[in-house]
């Protein structure tokens, strides 16, 4: 008795490798899958990562007010300028910059929005106030303000640099996505950037 084979499922196309689309969710999360087609993701993405991030640095700003003197700290995303006084192990300037706040590693993935941190620790100068295009935003606060908004304040300013470096590692996995495309195709469906979901 002969028995009928089901039908072969055809093929799900190959997946792009595309790295512009990496790089464009680097610099904005989730702009990479919109180009590629697929904006719902992309929203998704851009909204949650940019919701968390900055909702994280609203966690870490701080005043506070110690023997007569009022300290502030603007953000929680900078990368200080403490390789000449602390660098145990002779490292390059910037690696013991990253040693020294290595959350600053992490919150780098988050793109466009952590470059005023960039710009503000290679234009730092101690004896400045702020710098004239970004002012205090993402300005490495001084030691004393860090010291006086830690001991005044509660938990707030640890947990909102850890909000902001989720934001940045989660990133990474969206530029991931970016670059090899979704997991899984259905059969028949068109690969991103070809009218994908």
């Amino acid at each position: 008795m002969p028995t009928d084979a089901p039908p072969a499922k055809p093929a799900a196309p190959p997946t792009p490798f595309s790295p512009l689309a990496g790089l464009l969710s680097y610099l904005v999360p989730g702009l990479g899958q919109i180009t590629q087609g697929r904006v719902g993701k992309g929203l998704l993405f851009l909204a949650c990562i940019y919701t968390l991030f900055f909702y994280g640095q609203y966690l870490g700003t701080a005043t506070a007010r110690a023997d007569g003197v009022t300290y502030h700290v603007a953000s929680n995303v900078y990368l200080p300028d403490t390789a000449a006084t602390d660098n145990p192990f002779n490292l390059s300037p910037l690696i013991a910059n990253l040693y020294n706040r290595p959350q600053f590693a992490g919150q780098f993935w988050v793109g466009i929005a952590a470059w005023p941190a960039v710009w503000q620790y290679l234009t730092y100068d101690p004896g400045k106030p702020g710098d004239r295009i970004f002012g205090q935003y993402q300005r490495t606060p001084s030691g004393e303000a860090i010291n006086a908004t830690g001991t005044a304040g509660d938990k707030h300013l640890e947990l909102g640099w850890v909000y902001t470096v989720i934001a940045g590692v989660l990133n990474i996995l969206v530029i991931y996505d970016a670059v090899a495309g979704p997991a899984f195709l259905l059969a028949g469906q068109p690969a991103p950037g070809k009218g994908g979901a």
